[in-house]
């Protein structure tokens, strides 16, 4: 599908290339726009500010950004709840509104409202097209988006992006996994997106089918989002040997909008900081203070283009870990998440006090290319909690060695959680429920 040497590797190398002060420099210029945007337009963002006692002209320096609160996901509920269908965090004219999605709702809550005006949708269509450029997409390639297209904001952004890169662009909505599989031969399609799980999915589907994604597809990368795995080592061996093509691993969330990291084309063991689109901090989510290269912390955000739904110092619950540019040899000076998204603060167990993240058992279960799905159950028996993987196993494994198997899944996920027994499961094939978007694969009975 032609070559990338008549391409250059970046899509705005004004800002990819910049150096560290250049970029902080723009971050702040953004950052103060956004912040006087907010408080003159959102009540919400008004009442924070003038609460806190801050004034948007205080903020001079990245340093005073420390100043501004935080917004959390239970107020951008609660601001929706208490005034829909938007919330008092609302900082345009309801018809300046261009796109409509939602959550799926958590915890019987009303699902999260998104409003997007057209510049809104603008940004985020860019920022999208400057991620899937450094991952390798091209004019030449033809995307298969393989996604549900309903009000879940899921790939709808990238769709997009597509277009505005030249890539000839195919929804593959509505329709069983099997007919993709046709329509991805049949299309010669060379770029394919979806959720990790879908994506592994589709490969194991193709297997049923007879075909060998890997011999018989063009397809050269895999684009994922919406859930951590595609940065989860043997999640992404085991994407890349199925298909035979490069794993793309991107960030983002409806609260934010565009995402806010992405593989570049280079084998790096992390991913870039979209960090001319974002102001991503990392914080120890105790303390709150500047977490540095190296220690795991929470991730903040500030989206500069979300102007309708201002998300600003964002409290995501996500645990990542930064490195310095340097770390990738693309070139580009946007610092990096090792591993991208390392799990959820809400998601980590503490079990006999020791810490238990389930990316961390996806690593271990994802190593046996027998498994096809699995489940973590944790349970309490009497004043002791227990953690169970459940596994569902392909029918020859299951019917071959589904003891032996179990039994080795077992000691390596003690081995790598300080000898914590975490029993394993060999479930009949089938049984454990399939995702074609975010999957739900951790239950909690205690």
């Amino acid at each position: 599908m032609g070559t990338d040497q008549t391409y250059s590797p970046y899509w705005n190398p004004k800002m990819e290339l910049a150096d560290r002060a250049t970029i902080s420099r723009w971050q702040m210029h953004k950052f103060q726009k956004t912040l006087a945007f907010a408080y003159a337009n959102s009540s919400l963002w008004k009442k924070k500010l003038d609460d806190a006692g801050v004034h948007p002209s205080q903020i001079r320096s990245l340093e005073d950004v420390r100043k501004v609160p935080f917004l959390t996901k239970k107020e951008y509920l609660d601001s929706q709840e208490q005034e829909p269908l938007f919330g008092d965090i609302l900082a345009a004219p309801i018809e300046f509104v261009m796109n409509y999605h939602q959550t799926s709702g958590t915890s019987g809550r009303t699902p999260l409202r998104v409003a997007d005006g057209r510049r809104d949708w603008s940004w985020m269509v860019d920022a999208w097209a400057e991620g899937l450029w450094a991952l390798g997409v091209r004019p030449t390639d033809v995307a298969y988006i393989a996604f549900s297209y309903g009000p879940f904001i899921g790939f709808w952004i990238s769709h997009y992006a597509f277009e505005k890169i030249g890539a000839m662009t195919v929804p593959g909505g509505g329709q069983s996994s099997e007919a993709r599989i046709r329509q991805i031969l049949d299309l010669g399609v060379t770029v394919v997106v979806a959720t990790p799980t879908y994506g592994l999915r589709l490969a194991q589907t193709a297997r049923e089918m007879g075909v060998d994604l890997a011999k018989e597809s063009k397809v050269r990368l895999t684009v994922h989002a919406g859930e951590p795995g595609a940065s989860i080592p043997a999640t992404k061996q085991m994407m890349e040997s199925m298909w035979g093509a490069k794993c793309g691993d991107f960030g983002g969330m409806s609260e934010c909008g565009a995402n806010f990291y992405y593989s570049c084309s280079e084998r790096s063991e992390g991913v870039h900081l979209h960090e001319d689109h974002f102001l991503l901090e990392v914080i120890d989510p105790i303390t709150t203070e500047p977490a540095p290269y190296g220690q795991r912390g929470e991730l903040v955000m500030t989206p500069f283009g979300r102007g309708s739904l201002p998300a600003i110092r964002y409290r995501t619950g996500d645990l990542v870990e930064k490195m310095p540019a340097s770390a990738c040899a693309c070139g580009r000076s946007f610092d990096l998440f090792r591993g991208a998204i390392i799990g959820r603060a809400d998601d980590m167990r503490v079990i006999r006090g020791v810490n238990v993240f389930p990316s961390a058992i996806e690593d271990i279960v994802r190593q046996h290319d027998e498994v096809d799905e699995f489940q973590i159950v944790f349970t309490r028996q009497g004043f002791q909690d227990e953690v169970t993987v459940n596994v569902d196993l392909l029918p020859h494994a299951y019917a071959t060695r589904c003891n032996t198997l179990a039994a080795e899944l077992s000691r390596s996920l003690s081995e790598a959680h300080e000898g914590l027994r975490i029993n394993v499961v060999a479930v009949e094939p089938g049984s454990l429920p399939r995702f074609e978007l975010k999957s739900r694969r951790i239950i909690d009975k205690r």
